[in-house]
């Protein structure tokens, strides 16, 4: 259980995340629960990633103590060759200043895009894109986190976030969740790069995929795409049948599964003290919720 001394949290918030470079992306899906066992509803909003910053930061300002997940890579990878970028005399030394590096070299990317970051001529150099491969991008899948590793133990299948080729890339959603980080400083922590707060809400890093085992969801499939699955699923997790919705598609049902899975594991202290998260690696490189 959470310590005592710090307040349950009374609304838990999953948002799966997209990096297309449009306004209002498609995939980017908000769902809430609330404490208890009611199913979570989706926060039906035509969402651009702006509207997502906003909205958060009116939640800390609210107080609301709600534990938020962003299904989305913090950070790249740095314990495994002692640097974001090695070689790049800009490299950032932890998470917060990654943040405002993408920012400042994004401005000029309307809808808080990152074009721009992975076409810089230094930063291009350590990212697979289409018809572009960067000299820095090792041979194989790319770089990986500790915590990735982690995934891949738990027999998940994490991707690279130096690559940005393919259906499953992570890369580009990553970037633009970063440039929210980056304007969600100092107005919500963000563990682990911030402590647990006693109040007042938190976000952490999630892996949908991550919520769909916990639910007995076999391997190879992570996709809910019908009502009676979704409800399988949510009872799986203590969670009361969901209303009926307009659309079943991969966005909305993983915001509305990882919603519940944060409401069933937030008591659970090994999560919030992983295995292997040292100090380090809270600063750099941050850690998915979930991964013990």
């Amino acid at each position: 259980m959470l310590s005592q001394e710090r307040t349950a949290f009374t609304d838990f918030i999953a948002i799966d995340w997209s990096g297309q470079a449009v306004e209002r992306p498609k995939g980017l899906a908000v769902a809430r629960a609330e404490a208890g066992s009611a199913a979570p509803v989706l926060v039906e909003r035509n969402w651009s990633r702006q509207d997502i910053a906003d909205w958060l930061a009116q939640l800390a300002d609210k107080g609301t103590r709600a534990l938020i997940g962003l299904d989305l890579s913090p950070a790249f990878p740095l314990a495994d060759a002692g640097a974001y970028f090695p070689g790049w005399e800009l490299s950032p030394s932890d998470g917060p200043a990654l943040w405002k590096l993408v920012e400042a070299l994004s401005l000029s990317d309307l809808h808080l895009a990152a074009t721009s970051f992975v076409q810089h001529p230094d930063a291009r150099r350590h990212f697979r894109q289409m018809g572009d491969c960067g000299d820095l991008f090792p041979p194989g899948r790319g770089r990986f986190r500790v915590c990735e590793h982690g995934q891949e133990a738990m027999r998940l299948s994490p991707y690279s976030c130096f690559n940005l080729v393919g259906a499953s890339q992570v890369g580009k959603s990553s970037l633009t969740g970063m440039r929210v980080l980056h304007r969600l400083r100092g107005k919500l922590p963000i563990w682990p790069f911030d402590p647990l707060p006693e109040r007042g809400p938190v976000l952490v890093e999630i892996y949908t995929a991550l919520a769909a085992r916990a639910a007995g969801m076999r391997k190879g499939v992570s996709k809910i795409r019908d009502g009676a699955t979704l409800d399988a699923m949510l009872a799986a997790l203590g969670s009361e049948p969901h209303a009926p919705l307009t659309r079943y598609d991969d966005h909305a049902t993983d915001a509305i599964l990882s919603a519940a899975w944060l409401r069933a594991v937030a008591d659970d202290a090994g999560l919030w003290a992983p295995e292997g998260l040292t100090p380090e690696l809270a600063r750099t490189e941050g850690w998915t919720f979930g991964v013990r």
